[in-house]
């Protein structure tokens, strides 16, 4: 194994590579944020259901809501605040201004069960939630043995642009029945929280790379959950490390990656929202990927330069007759992570799309990424890569 490694490392190395980072690149998370924010504010940051929003508009409506959280819930630095939902629009203008707020972001899986959600809502302390109204039943069912004192409800549609929001959010409710019957007493409206968070009195807080940025939860498999505690400057050392990995591919403003990863996981939170976000990228977020025609036709309307994925969402693409008619001309990266890449699917992937599927290893309690693959790799090579 050692030999492979070493012939892969010489073939493969690029001098264009630092050896290190500079952890003083960045202060923090919100540094990397809020950079971007200024950088490239003219640009488009993230597209979901045929809406898009600039960095501009990511940078005032998540201050909106870092303003509401603090000035009108009253929350102060180091509390925690869940996350419940997939990927939609209100998810990155949710997770910066809790970021922004100097407040703790404890990402939540949209499918917990009531007991499982009772375990990391009592475990992390959160104090807050912001739920979409899919998973609204769950929480009711155990809300009052939680310490969360604020409930901010959110439907899937409410930032598309008017009129799909009211359509979107209509057919979800009442055609595909998918948001069952729930109350919960004093549940604010995501909408409103915006419209009442005044940007101008939102207070910058000092966040150092010493806070803690996430309480990220993992495993499950061997008992609970548990809450891998993210400092500022694991997040941000991971970003530095993975983006220096793929310096040479990308582009600063001109990327767009596809997004089917829930970014509540720690893979697509790092790699798709932080890393691509730092060089001014389109992230396309996707809702459902399980829905791979719906996917597929969404990834037709993009150039797109770079993927994430997991091994069985990339199988099932590639089982898709109009995925393998795409226009793979512009991508750059396509990454696989979160379970073993299989060669039969790696090398499928190759031939439908003529660029390779790297491997990657990592876990939440990394932040994620342990090893990488050469980005100069031509072919599939069964290894989980070098470690970052």
């Amino acid at each position: 194994l050692e030999k492979d490694m070493n012939k892969i490392w010489h073939k493969s190395y690029d001098p264009g590579v630092p050896t290190e980072v500079d952890l003083n690149e960045y202060s923090s998370v919100n540094a990397i944020i809020e950079q971007g924010f200024k950088k490239f504010s003219d640009r488009p940051a993230f597209h979901n259901m045929g809406t898009t929003l600039t960095y501009a508009e990511i940078d005032l409506l998540s201050r909106k809501f870092a303003s509401y959280l603090q000035n009108n819930l009253h929350l102060q630095k180091g509390d925690r605040v869940a996350i419940m939902m997939p990927n939609i629009l209100q998810y990155p203008i949710a997770l910066f201004g809790i970021l922004r707020a100097g407040l703790i972001a404890v990402n939540v899986n949209p499918l917990y069960t009531p007991r499982e959600l009772e375990h990391q809502l009592k475990d992390s302390g959160s104090k807050a939630i912001v739920i979409f109204a899919n998973s609204g039943h769950t929480l009711e069912k155990i809300i009052a043995s939680t310490p969360v004192k604020h409930v901010i409800l959110t439907e899937i549609g409410d930032m598309l642009k008017f009129p799909k929001n009211y359509i979107v959010n209509f057919v979800i409710k009442n055609v595909k029945k998918m948001v069952p019957p729930f109350t919960i007493p004093n549940a604010l409206s995501f909408k409103e929280c915006l419209a009442k968070g005044e940007a101008d009195k939102f207070k910058h807080v000092t966040v150092t790379k010493d806070d803690i940025a996430f309480l990220q939860y993992t495993g499950g498999t061997t008992g609970v959950a548990k809450g891998a505690v993210l400092s500022h400057k694991n997040i941000v050392a991971n970003m530095l490390q993975a983006r220096a990995w793929i310096k040479n591919l990308i582009v600063d403003g001109q990327e767009i990656i596809i997004t089917p990863l829930p970014l509540y996981h720690i893979f697509s939170l790092t790699a798709n929202c932080f890393i691509f976000n730092s060089v001014g990228a389109l992230n396309v977020l996707i809702t459902n990927p399980r829905d791979i025609p719906g996917f597929v036709k969404e990834m037709s309307k993009w150039k797109f330069t770079a993927i994430t994925g997991v091994n069985t969402l990339f199988n099932g693409l590639l089982n898709n007759e109009e995925f393998r008619k795409l226009d793979f001309s512009s991508l750059k990266v396509a990454l696989g992570g979160g379970m073993a890449v299989q060669k039969s699917v790696a090398e499928r992937w190759k031939q439908v799309t003529n660029r390779p599927l790297i491997e990657a290893y990592g876990l939440t309690e990394t932040s994620p990424a342990a090893c990488i693959n050469p980005m100069t790799l031509k072919d599939y090579n069964g290894l989980i890569g070098l470690p970052i």
